[in-house]
């Protein structure tokens, strides 16, 4: 049973930078691979960075390559969700996810097995 707490989110004026985190505890396996997800309201759960635990391989939305970077502290066992260049679209609550299967990144909700109780961004104009 994986537990994650993101953590970082906060108001940002747009043009600006934010990191943020998740935690993970509780992992029995070296492989798997971990996620980011957003919602805004009204909207669809959306895919938006993903990384491999052993590998490194890294998969990205359209919207955000470029400028969201994924990443991964294997020791910590904590994953980073680096975001550039914000802009108001990027506001959201933002959901950190995890699976512990073999594959490669996920880009769906059913790809996953754990998540996070998520993390609001707010871009201002």
């Amino acid at each position: 049973q994986v537990q994650l707490v993101e953590s970082g989110g906060r108001l940002v004026q747009a043009g600006g930078s934010l990191r943020l985190s998740c935690a993970a505890s509780g992992r029995t396996r070296s492989n798997g691979a971990m996620g980011w997800f957003r919602q805004a309201p009204g909207e669809e759960r959306d895919f938006v960075a993903g990384v491999r635990w052993t590998t490194g391989l890294t998969q990205y939305a359209d919207s955000v390559k470029g400028r969201f970077t994924i990443s991964r502290d294997n020791i910590r066992n904590t994953v980073y969700l680096q975001m550039n260049d914000l802009k108001p679209e990027d506001t959201s609550v933002y959901y950190c996810a995890a699976n512990e299967r073999w594959g490669v990144v996920p880009i769906t909700e059913s790809g996953y097995d754990y998540w996070g109780q998520g993390t609001q961004v707010t871009v201002s104009s």
